[in-house]
């Protein structure tokens, strides 16, 4: 057999997976976006860019637009604060500090759903520790996964803890790969503490912030559906339904697989626009030792 060929006869099992699991299902999704399947399910009906007129058009899709920009947003850049504090903290040269950074990476070990369930009771009005917290520092108890912003904010703050353990081992790596020399050399140049975060730490850190960005956007974008579906299901009045989770109401709810269609490839379009802005104009501020 020719060497030529072999390689490629290797990578058919990749292939066909690929092509099965990824292309033929994202072809068929564009296919049945401009569709409208009948009651039955039995019959197609072609409809253009019908689905996709609806969808603008609907006061709930542009709702949960708006919700997804806002759980995005401030998830991602508290997410990455928080993150950015705590591998600070753990970067310190103290007695058993690798006990702390174990412990620090477990949330990330636990599934979305998981962490979602764990979350409900926390905040359950009933029997949650941050609601009787709340009742004996400030005698009163939110209705954390019932009214709205709360129940946002609730979702907000368990995707948080979930995503905490995967910035947390990235940002300790970029940290530690940093020379002390520098810190040295600014120190002896009169920088005081924020000083050499701002100017140092954060800049030799841009790469890894980089690349955490994107991945904490696509996680809120399409892995927070669990804890979403867990807490809220995405109430109060779908004050808490995100376009993915708005995308499983009309497809596996509803069994309106046409919008859910040109719902998955709007989302789709989202992503690969801002994945090609964020690569284009985002790598300007990254800087590579």
């Amino acid at each position: 057999m020719s060497r030529k060929i072999f390689p490629y006869l290797l990578l058919i099992p990749t292939f066909l997976i690929v092509i099965i699991f990824i292309y033929y299902p994202a072809f068929q999704t564009f296919k049945l976006s401009f569709y409208k399947m009948s009651p039955f399910g039995n019959r197609l009906f072609f409809t253009g860019f019908g689905n996709f007129w609806s969808l603008f058009t609907s006061g709930q899709y542009i709702q949960s637009a708006y919700t997804t920009l806002i759980f995005v947003v401030v998830t991602v850049v508290a997410g990455l604060v928080i993150s950015l504090f705590l591998a600070l903290l753990l970067n310190q040269k103290v007695p058993g500090i690798g006990i702390f950074r174990t412990l620090i990476f477990a949330p990330y070990a636990v599934s979305p759903a998981v962490a979602g369930t764990l979350w409900a009771f926390l905040l359950s009005p009933v029997a949650g520790y941050v609601s009787y917290l709340f009742l004996v520092l400030f005698k009163a108890q939110p209705q954390w996964l019932t009214t709205y912003p709360l129940a946002l904010i609730a979702i907000m703050i368990a995707t948080i803890w979930k995503n905490l353990g995967f910035n947390i081992i990235f940002f300790l790596a970029g940290l530690q790969s940093i020379p002390q020399s520098y810190y040295e050399a600014a120190t002896i140049d009169g920088a005081n503490a924020s000083s050499r975060l701002i100017k140092i730490t954060i800049p030799l850190l841009s790469p890894i912030t980089f690349y955490l960005i994107v991945m904490n956007v696509t996680f809120t974008a399409f892995s927070a559906f669990a804890t979403i579906d867990v807490m809220t299901q995405g109430g109060p009045a779908n004050t808490t339904s995100t376009l993915i989770y708005k995308l499983y109401q009309d497809g596996f709810v509803n069994f309106n697989t046409g919008f859910a269609s040109a719902e998955s490839v709007i989302l789709i379009l989202i992503m690969a626009v801002f994945t090609y802005l964020y690569f284009k104009f985002g790598q300007k501020a990254v800087f590579y030792q």
